[in-house]
């Protein structure tokens, strides 16, 4: 880091990795920045830089003892930063770099109480509810996916596809009798969630897996499925339904599938507008020829569903042009996850009961490959494509392409 790097950053202004602070500020001011950093993706401070980006300089004695200080007295948890100073012409210049925390959220603390701030464009300002939630999940201090469903009860749990589950997959033996029963053991694979003095209520997942209809209860539960009939969005379409149903399909005692889930209405909807029946190589029977590899399509909407941010009030889409499919799940990569990590396979579970879940009906790998496996070989076998990932803060997009 050198003068030169400074004047850089001065001249680009402060954004949201990057804040200006004088020199005589209180310590809960420059714990509020460092924690919103933290809680975002990171970033630094420069020390002794107005905000018109002029330079004032470190004046305060020992101003690396004083900011390790306000670190590890009022930032919680405590940390250390990385910390230079720079000579610019007679003055200097402390930088304070954070990375992005990894034990989200971080407070700063004031008395008896503590403050969430985030980063949000070049400010710092108190987070929200629901941005706290996220900061917990992210932190791995809360899981949303078993939070109660208001509104809901063991009535809306679909009863044929919960004896399917357990007795089928799970081989449990004997299936509960009562609703108390059923609702006890929902209880203790966190499908529900119990409340003392009122009526138990459907998990987030719960809901999803099981539910008769869930996007009546959580309106972020559906898939939104459009097609346009061009390469671009228009408000010409030439289908749009939203979905709503079990993520799971209902299957018999003999293992046939007797009723689909909402995966199941998605791939009927992709074989109406994305794939051709055409006569096989003898001539005798008719196939049908899809413009996408069918199990790269599946994979990527299960992990929309098993992998998405449910804080977040939006459908997971999939999307039809006339040259390429997309699929988009709400929230981003969890903590530390990278597109190319998560094409190497790595794992950090945001919703792990969903996921087992889906893993016990075969619908997603154990070995967590199906990324590198379904998606990405499926389609270079299918069409010689390569599929494109595009993840930011605020959504995944898998981008599947025609040949």
């Amino acid at each position: 880091m050198n003068h030169e790097n400074i004047l850089r950053w001065i001249r680009n202004s402060e954004n949201s990795g990057m804040e200006f602070k004088r020199d005589d500020i209180r310590p809960e001011q420059l714990a509020k920045e460092i924690v919103a950093l933290l809680n975002f993706k990171g970033g630094k401070i420069l020390l002794g830089v107005e905000d018109d980006g002029s330079i004032s300089g470190i004046t305060r004695p020992s101003p690396e003892e004083w900011v390790m200080n306000v670190c590890s007295d009022i930032v919680h948890p405590r940390i250390i930063p990385y910390y230079e100073e720079i000579q610019m012409g007679d003055r200097r210049v402390a930088v304070i770099s954070v990375d992005m925390g990894i034990s989200k959220p971080y407070v700063m603390r004031h008395g008896k109480g503590e403050n969430i701030y985030i980063r949000v464009g070049s400010t710092s300002r108190l987070a929200t509810r629901e941005e706290q939630m996220r900061l917990f999940q992210e932190g791995g201090f809360l899981h949303v996916e078993i939070l109660p469903v208001p509104g809901t009860c063991f009535a809306n749990l679909d009863l044929r596809r919960l004896s399917d589950y357990f007795g089928r997959v799970r081989r449990l033996i004997p299936l509960p009798n009562t609703d108390e029963d059923w609702t006890q053991l929902l209880i203790n694979m966190e499908y529900m969630s119990a409340h003392e003095g009122s009526d138990s209520l459907c998990t987030i997942a719960g809901l999803l897996l099981f539910g008769r209809r869930p996007g009546r209860f959580l309106r972020q539960a559906g898939l939104e499925w459009i097609v346009f009939p061009g390469t671009e969005k228009d408000y010409d379409t030439r289908d749009r339904a939203g979905l709503d149903g079990p993520l799971a399909a209902l299957w018999d005692e003999n293992g046939e599938q007797i009723e689909d889930g909402l995966l199941d209405l998605l791939m009927n909807k992709v074989r109406q507008h994305a794939s051709q029946e055409k006569l096989s190589e003898n001539q005798l029977t008719r196939v049908v020829q899809w413009d996408f590899a069918p199990e790269a399509i599946r994979e990527a909407v299960v992990n929309a569903f098993a992998h998405r941010d449910w804080t977040r009030p939006a459908d997971v889409e999939v999307s039809l042009y006339s040259d390429r499919m997309e699929i988009i799940s709400p929230g981003p990569l969890p903590n530390h996850v990278t597109v190319e990590r998560m094409k190497q396979g790595l794992r950090i579970p945001r919703n792990p009961i969903l996921i087992q879940t889906l893993k016990d009906y075969g619908y997603v790998e154990y070995m967590g490959m199906g990324v590198r496996n379904k998606i990405i070989a499926g389609m270079k076998k299918h069409n010689g494509t390569e599929p494109e990932f595009v993840a930011d803060e605020f959504q995944v997009l898998v981008r599947l392409l025609k040949e």
